[in-house]
This record gives C-alpha cells, structure tokens and sequence, in this order.
C-alpha cells in the first residue's frame, strides 16, 4: 500500500474506536508513523489551521508542509484513496461524499455512547446533535427489534407467540420506561443514557446472532435458546451496571431496566 507520507491525523484519545482505526493506518502502512496524533497532546502553536472545535466533531487531516487541513469523511476518503487509488473515483462522487459524511457524523456524535470510558474533568468532548442521537435511538430500536422477533419465534411453544410487532413494541415501550425513570433521577443526562442503553440492547441483540445461525442448520431443543438467552441478558445487566457508573447515574435505573422485563415477562406469560 502506498503511504500518505506528510500528512498526520488528530484523533480523539478518548475515543478507542478512533484510537483503534488510526492505529491500524500506521500498522498497513497508509500513514507513516509518525501519523498520528491525539488532538489533546497538540499544542496549539504546532497547527494554526485547525479549527480545534471542529477537529473534536470531524477528525482532522493536516499536510505538515502547507498547514492545509481537511476534516470528517474527506480525511479518510484521502487516506483510504491514496493507499487504494482504485476507490478515487467513488470518494470523488458527490453523492458518495454526501452519503458517507452523515454516516461519519451518525457515528461520530454518537461515539461516546457506542464505546463509553470515564471522561477526564474539563476535557474537550464532541458536540451534542439531538438528532443524530434520536436517528441513533430509532436505528437501534428497529435493528434490535427485528432480531428479537427472529429469535423469539425458537420458543415457540414454549412462550406465547405474539403479533409480528411485538418485539418492536417491547423494546419501544423500554426507550418509555427508562426515559421515565432517567427524567426523575438525572434529567440532564437523559440523553447520555438512553444511547448508552440502546448499545447495550444492540450488544444483546447481535450476541444472539449465533444462536440463530445455529438454529438454521440444526435442531436444538427450546432450552439451549431459552439459557442462552438468559446468559446475554446476565452480561447486558452487567454492561448496564458497569455505564452507569461511568456515567455517574442512580443504580435505580439498573433497578428499573430490570423490574421492565420481569413485569413485561409477566404480563407475556400470564395475560
């Protein structure tokens, strides 16, 4: 692979995806190694050019010899295209880049919650998008829904089967509850949690995949999927536990995501 020699990217230290990605830049060789950099650690005198704000939001790229700085989507778009010229002409095309720049910002704004670590008092975070954050609430609903009411049809017979909807409406009525119980205990990190949740959801919902592989090529009996399912929801327990200490919150509200499923297994069970 060709290396993007001169050029270094500011990445977010508090971020291990970003931290994960432009390391892996310097190990295919696509940027030498000395291209990389955490925009906390540079002082401000070393890249006039940069628009710090906008380096939190959007990673930037900065040519070490003209100071020239580009951010987000076009930042990778010219690390990946000079390392692999064969893509040029897609990241050249306007509606790729338009694409590509609300994927990039959808993760982007919403990274914090995706890949959670204790934030240092007084650091430089990313700006808060309400709606990337409701576009990322309703991505993981859908997503998480539609794999429960795929994996909710291995117990049949052992538990009612509702309506094609069901599971939808499930994990909706928690993003309900939990907004509830967020709202009386820390209003102002409603946002922050809700987002964290819906990872751990979305975390459950894919660690099932397996099991539904499994049960495309083979029989097993509704026991195998039922303690499967129950050791997910143990590890998303305890990665709910874990998050809301990182985020400073109430134990009440793992309190409240629990007491959510045990009266919703009830209700299914018995009503």
């Amino acid at each position: 692979m060709k290396t993007l020699a001169g050029y270094t990217l500011l990445y977010d230290a508090e971020c291990p995806l970003c931290a994960t990605y432009t390391k892996a830049f310097i190990k295919t060789g696509m940027l030498d190694a000395g291209g990389r950099a955490a925009y906390q650690q540079m002082p401000e005198a070393a890249c006039p050019l940069v628009d710090r704000r906008r380096a939190i939001n959007e990673i930037a790229l900065v040519n070490s010899q003209t100071g020239e700085v580009t951010y987000g989507i076009r930042s990778l778009f010219k690390v990946i295209g000079n390392a692999m010229p064969v893509f040029k002409p897609l990241f050249n095309a306007g509606w790729f880049t338009w694409l590509m720049s609300k994927v990039y910002a959808f993760v982007s704004y919403n990274r914090k919650v995706i890949i959670p670590v204790k934030t240092v008092p007084g650091s430089m975070q990313p700006d808060f998008r309400l709606g990337y954050r409701i576009a990322y609430l309703l991505f993981t609903w859908l997503c998480v829904g539609f794999l429960l009411t795929r994996y909710n049809a291995l117990f049949h017979g052992a538990i009612p089967t509702g309506n094609a909807y069901r599971e939808y409406l499930i994990c909706g009525g928690q993003i309900i509850f939990q907004s509830i119980a967020v709202l009386l205990l820390a209003k102002h990190k409603r946002w922050d949690y809700l987002g964290n949740m819906m990872t751990i959801s979305m975390a459950g919902a894919l660690a099932l995949l397996p099991a539904l592989l499994i049960a495309h090529f083979i029989s097993l009996p509704v026991v195998f999927y039922f303690i499967y399912f129950m050791l997910i929801a143990g590890l998303m327990l305890l990665e709910h536990i874990r998050r809301i200490k990182l985020l400073a919150l109430s134990g009440w509200l793992s309190v409240s995501w629990v007491l959510y499923r045990v009266m919703l297994l009830i209700a299914i069970l018995y009503l």
